[in-house]
């Protein structure tokens, strides 16, 4: 399988630089006290340190949300799906526990400031694609068990013509959410700089650790970023 990124896309900024890993054989399972605690201690760093009037000047946020508006897309109403769960976190809330897997990305996701997304790969059957949406893109919003298509021209992270991800980094697909039954992952993260000491280099490193530690698992990683704009898996 493919996963590319389409050359318009570093038009919209040339140093965009998408962290790949793919997690094989990955057993997840409820949610320990110790996953709990790594999550509610990420929440609770964040909000000790980050008020909510700051969240959007945040670098990796700042950022997204410049692509989301060179791209077309309005980031005040579609703004990208980290930035909302940051802000609910500084107001003061918490995230659900969902399951082991789901909340340790999400404390990796608050720990290092970045958009980390992963996919259950039962889900995806054709070609991976960062690209703008064209007719006959569809999308299964989260919980859902209706299609919606997709309006042409915006941002999307894409499978065939379903829609894993719409409006680039803002919304979820009901497809390939993981659950307990989840094995083989893909996981997604953005950023815009790879070397050590960097979000995207240091969340790619946390999330390997995971997958061959806590769950198990194998893990192959890659960079995706414009001197190499496609990877095969």
């Amino acid at each position: 399988m493919k996963y590319t990124i389409d050359s318009s896309v570093f038009e919209l900024n040339p140093e965009i630089k998408f962290g790949i890993l793919i997690g094989n054989n990955i057993k997840n399972s409820d949610t320990r006290p110790e996953d709990e605690e790594r999550l509610r201690a990420a929440e609770a760093k964040m909000r000790g340190e980050i008020k909510p009037n700051e969240i959007r000047d945040l670098n990796n946020v700042r950022l997204y949300r410049e692509v989301v508006k060179s791209s077309g897309i309005n980031p005040n109403k579609y703004p990208p799906s980290v930035e909302a769960m940051f802000k609910r976190i500084v107001k003061g809330g918490q995230l659900p526990v969902i399951n082991a897997l789901v909340d340790l990305c999400n404390a990796v996701s608050i720990e290092k400031v970045i958009s980390l997304g992963g996919h259950d790969l039962i889900d995806i059957h054709e070609d991976l694609e960062v690209r703008y949406s064209r007719k006959g893109d569809v999308f299964l919003p989260f919980g859902s068990e209706e299609y919606e298509d997709v309006e042409e021209n915006e941002l999307i992270f894409t499978s065939g013509n379903v829609v894993q991800t719409n409006k680039w980094l803002w919304r979820q697909s009901e497809l390939g959410k993981l659950t307990l039954n989840s094995t083989d992952v893909f996981f997604q993260l953005v950023g815009f700089e790879y070397e050590e000491g960097s979000s995207l280099y240091e969340a790619a490193r946390d999330i390997e650790e995971l997958v061959t530690n806590r769950f198990q698992g194998t893990c192959k990683k890659y960079l995706v970023d414009i001197n190499n704009q496609s990877i095969e898996f």
